[in-house]
Protein backbone atom coordinates (compact mmCIF):
# COMPACT_ATOMS: atom_id res chain seq x y z
CA UNK A 1 0.00 0.00 0.00
CA UNK A 2 1.19 3.25 -1.14
CA UNK A 3 0.35 6.74 -0.19
CA UNK A 4 1.24 10.03 -1.43
CA UNK A 5 2.84 13.36 -0.24
CA UNK A 6 2.38 16.05 -2.07
CA UNK A 7 5.02 18.97 -1.56
CA UNK A 8 3.29 22.16 -2.59
CA UNK A 9 6.54 23.96 -3.35
CA UNK A 10 4.89 27.59 -3.82
CA UNK A 11 1.28 28.87 -2.79
CA UNK A 12 1.22 31.71 -5.11
CA UNK A 13 2.76 30.59 -8.51
CA UNK A 14 2.87 27.34 -10.28
CA UNK A 15 5.39 24.98 -9.31
CA UNK A 16 6.51 21.47 -9.73
CA UNK A 17 5.90 18.66 -7.02
CA UNK A 18 8.32 16.50 -5.39
CA UNK A 19 6.55 13.02 -4.87
CA UNK A 20 7.19 10.44 -2.03
CA UNK A 21 5.15 7.85 -1.04
CA UNK A 22 4.52 6.06 2.31
CA UNK A 23 5.38 2.58 2.30
CA UNK A 24 4.67 0.74 5.54
CA UNK A 25 4.99 3.90 7.83
CA UNK A 26 8.32 5.12 6.05
CA UNK A 27 8.73 7.62 3.38
CA UNK A 28 10.04 6.28 -0.13
CA UNK A 29 11.32 8.86 -2.48
CA UNK A 30 9.78 9.15 -6.00
CA UNK A 31 11.23 10.26 -9.11
CA UNK A 32 10.39 14.24 -9.50
CA UNK A 33 10.25 16.58 -11.99
CA UNK A 34 13.36 17.49 -12.88
CA UNK A 35 12.25 21.74 -12.26
CA UNK A 36 11.38 20.26 -9.09
CA UNK A 37 12.57 22.57 -6.59
CA UNK A 38 14.14 20.74 -3.39
CA UNK A 39 11.78 19.94 -0.45
CA UNK A 40 11.88 17.94 2.49
CA UNK A 41 9.55 17.11 5.07
CA UNK A 42 9.71 18.42 8.59
CA UNK A 43 11.89 15.95 11.01
CA UNK A 44 11.18 15.46 13.97
CA UNK A 45 12.21 12.27 16.62
CA UNK A 46 12.42 11.68 20.46
CA UNK A 47 12.70 8.40 22.40
CA UNK A 48 10.46 5.89 23.77
CA UNK A 49 12.89 5.56 26.90
CA UNK A 50 15.87 7.85 27.88
CA UNK A 51 18.70 7.56 25.92
CA UNK A 52 21.66 5.43 27.12
CA UNK A 53 23.91 7.81 29.62
CA UNK A 54 20.63 9.78 30.78
CA UNK A 55 21.69 11.34 33.79
CA UNK A 56 20.73 10.51 37.28
CA UNK A 57 19.02 13.73 38.00
CA UNK A 58 16.14 15.90 36.27
CA UNK A 59 18.17 17.73 33.62
CA UNK A 60 17.84 19.87 30.19
CA UNK A 61 17.34 16.29 28.52
CA UNK A 62 13.77 16.67 29.83
CA UNK A 63 13.99 12.79 31.68
CA UNK A 64 13.25 12.38 35.21
CA UNK A 65 16.98 10.26 35.88
CA UNK A 66 15.58 8.65 39.57
CA UNK A 67 12.44 7.42 37.90
CA UNK A 68 13.80 6.90 34.18
CA UNK A 69 9.72 9.07 33.23
CA UNK A 70 10.10 11.91 31.55
CA UNK A 71 10.03 14.99 33.72
CA UNK A 72 7.02 17.05 33.68
CA UNK A 73 4.47 14.28 34.36
CA UNK A 74 2.31 12.36 32.45
CA UNK A 75 2.95 8.84 31.22
CA UNK A 76 4.51 8.72 27.51
CA UNK A 77 1.84 6.92 25.12
CA UNK A 78 2.59 3.46 23.69
CA UNK A 79 3.10 2.19 20.66
CA UNK A 80 -0.46 2.09 18.36
CA UNK A 81 -2.32 3.71 21.58
CA UNK A 82 -6.05 5.36 20.59
CA UNK A 83 -7.43 8.83 21.89
CA UNK A 84 -10.78 10.51 21.07
CA UNK A 85 -10.41 13.60 19.20
CA UNK A 86 -9.54 16.21 21.96
CA UNK A 87 -7.24 13.87 24.38
CA UNK A 88 -4.11 14.06 25.13
CA UNK A 89 -1.20 12.39 24.03
CA UNK A 90 2.73 12.77 26.11
CA UNK A 91 5.50 12.07 23.09
CA UNK A 92 9.20 12.00 23.53
CA UNK A 93 10.72 14.95 21.26
CA UNK A 94 13.57 15.90 19.57
CA UNK A 95 14.41 18.08 16.81
CA UNK A 96 18.19 18.72 15.46
CA UNK A 97 20.69 19.61 18.42
CA UNK A 98 17.30 19.29 20.96
CA UNK A 99 17.01 16.07 22.14
CA UNK A 100 15.66 14.33 25.06
CA UNK A 101 12.22 16.71 24.68
CA UNK A 102 8.82 16.06 25.66
CA UNK A 103 5.27 17.74 24.22
CA UNK A 104 1.87 17.26 24.35
CA UNK A 105 -0.08 16.06 21.42
CA UNK A 106 -3.67 16.68 21.38
CA UNK A 107 -5.76 16.64 17.99
CA UNK A 108 -8.31 19.26 18.89
CA UNK A 109 -10.82 18.50 15.13
CA UNK A 110 -10.86 17.75 11.89
CA UNK A 111 -12.38 20.58 9.32
CA UNK A 112 -13.40 20.01 6.06
CA UNK A 113 -12.53 22.05 3.35
CA UNK A 114 -13.46 22.66 -0.38
CA UNK A 115 -11.76 21.50 -3.39
CA UNK A 116 -11.57 25.56 -4.16
CA UNK A 117 -8.97 26.09 -1.44
CA UNK A 118 -6.46 23.74 -3.40
CA UNK A 119 -5.98 26.23 -6.16
CA UNK A 120 -3.56 28.12 -4.17
CA UNK A 121 -1.07 25.68 -3.21
CA UNK A 122 -0.74 25.14 -7.12
CA UNK A 123 -1.15 21.30 -7.26
CA UNK A 124 -2.53 20.27 -10.67
CA UNK A 125 -3.87 17.11 -11.54
CA UNK A 126 -2.39 15.38 -8.35
CA UNK A 127 -5.64 17.01 -6.46
CA UNK A 128 -8.44 16.73 -8.90
CA UNK A 129 -11.28 14.93 -7.50
CA UNK A 130 -10.30 15.40 -4.32
CA UNK A 131 -11.31 17.61 -0.97
CA UNK A 132 -9.05 18.66 1.71
CA UNK A 133 -9.61 18.19 5.69
CA UNK A 134 -7.39 20.38 8.16
CA UNK A 135 -6.28 18.36 10.96
CA UNK A 136 -6.18 20.93 13.93
CA UNK A 137 -3.89 19.76 16.72
CA UNK A 138 -2.23 22.13 19.53
CA UNK A 139 1.55 21.39 21.04
CA UNK A 140 2.37 21.94 24.72
CA UNK A 141 6.35 22.22 25.54
CA UNK A 142 6.17 19.52 28.94
CA UNK A 143 9.71 18.69 29.24
CA UNK A 144 12.74 20.90 30.48
CA UNK A 145 14.15 21.35 26.50
CA UNK A 146 13.92 24.65 25.01
CA UNK A 147 12.36 23.34 21.43
CA UNK A 148 12.50 27.11 20.04
CA UNK A 149 11.92 26.57 15.82
CA UNK A 150 11.13 22.90 16.26
CA UNK A 151 8.64 21.66 13.67
CA UNK A 152 6.18 19.09 14.55
CA UNK A 153 4.95 17.36 11.63
CA UNK A 154 4.45 13.69 10.90
CA UNK A 155 0.59 14.09 11.44
CA UNK A 156 -1.43 12.72 8.69
CA UNK A 157 -5.10 11.60 8.07
CA UNK A 158 -7.15 8.44 8.21
CA UNK A 159 -10.26 8.03 5.88
CA UNK A 160 -13.48 6.81 6.73
CA UNK A 161 -12.13 3.13 6.76
CA UNK A 162 -9.54 3.51 8.57
CA UNK A 163 -6.96 4.15 5.55
CA UNK A 164 -4.18 6.24 4.43
CA UNK A 165 -5.48 9.87 3.35
CA UNK A 166 -3.00 11.77 0.92
CA UNK A 167 -0.41 14.19 2.64
CA UNK A 168 -0.22 17.92 1.23
CA UNK A 169 3.28 19.65 2.98
CA UNK A 170 3.35 23.46 2.33
CA UNK A 171 6.27 25.64 1.82
CA UNK A 172 5.22 29.07 2.92
CA UNK A 173 1.90 30.32 4.18
CA UNK A 174 -1.27 28.92 3.93
CA UNK A 175 -3.64 30.54 5.96
CA UNK A 176 -6.65 27.55 6.37
CA UNK A 177 -3.83 25.65 7.69
CA UNK A 178 -1.33 27.40 9.33
CA UNK A 179 1.41 24.63 10.74
CA UNK A 180 4.66 27.55 11.60
CA UNK A 181 7.90 26.18 13.37
CA UNK A 182 7.71 26.68 16.93
CA UNK A 183 8.90 30.50 18.06
CA UNK A 184 11.33 31.52 20.17
CA UNK A 185 11.36 30.87 24.08
CA UNK A 186 9.35 27.43 23.47
CA UNK A 187 10.02 26.36 26.89
CA UNK A 188 8.26 24.15 29.79
CA UNK A 189 4.23 25.27 29.50
CA UNK A 190 4.61 27.01 25.97
CA UNK A 191 1.74 25.89 23.44
CA UNK A 192 1.14 26.07 19.71
CA UNK A 193 -1.81 25.70 17.35
CA UNK A 194 -0.86 23.83 14.46
CA UNK A 195 -2.48 21.80 11.30
CA UNK A 196 -1.68 19.10 8.81
CA UNK A 197 -3.88 18.58 5.36
CA UNK A 198 -5.20 15.49 3.80
CA UNK A 199 -6.78 15.17 1.06
CA UNK A 200 -10.06 12.93 0.81
CA UNK A 201 -11.37 11.73 -2.99
CA UNK A 202 -14.83 13.28 -3.17
CA UNK A 203 -17.71 11.21 -1.34
CA UNK A 204 -15.46 10.25 1.39
CA UNK A 205 -14.17 12.29 4.31
CA UNK A 206 -10.67 12.53 6.43
CA UNK A 207 -12.30 11.19 10.09
CA UNK A 208 -9.26 10.43 11.92
CA UNK A 209 -5.42 11.49 12.26
CA UNK A 210 -2.06 9.71 13.08
CA UNK A 211 0.98 11.05 14.39
CA UNK A 212 3.65 8.80 13.38
CA UNK A 213 7.11 10.88 14.28
CA UNK A 214 9.35 9.26 15.93
CA UNK A 215 9.37 6.62 17.78
CA UNK A 216 6.16 5.95 16.79
CA UNK A 217 7.23 4.19 13.34
CA UNK A 218 9.36 1.39 11.27
CA UNK A 219 12.43 3.10 12.17
CA UNK A 220 12.30 2.26 15.68
CA UNK A 221 13.70 -0.78 16.93
CA UNK A 222 11.60 -2.75 17.68
CA UNK A 223 9.14 -0.98 15.30
CA UNK A 224 6.64 0.71 16.19
CA UNK A 225 3.12 1.60 15.08
CA UNK A 226 1.54 5.37 15.02
CA UNK A 227 -0.59 7.26 17.56
CA UNK A 228 -4.45 7.42 16.15
CA UNK A 229 -7.29 9.93 17.40
CA UNK A 230 -10.87 9.85 16.38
Amino acid sequence: MRKTTLVAAGLAVASSLVLTGCKDGNEEALPATPSAPAAQPSQSGGYATPPAGAPSSPAADGYDGASGAPAGGGAVAKSGQAFKIGQTATVPFSYGSNKGGQIALTVTGIDAGTPADLAALNLGDKAKGKSPFYIRYTIKNTGNTDLSFSSVGHMKGLLDGGSEADTVLTIGKFEKCPSDSLPKGFTNGQTQNSCAIALAPTGTKVTGAEYWGDPYNNLASPPQKGLTWK
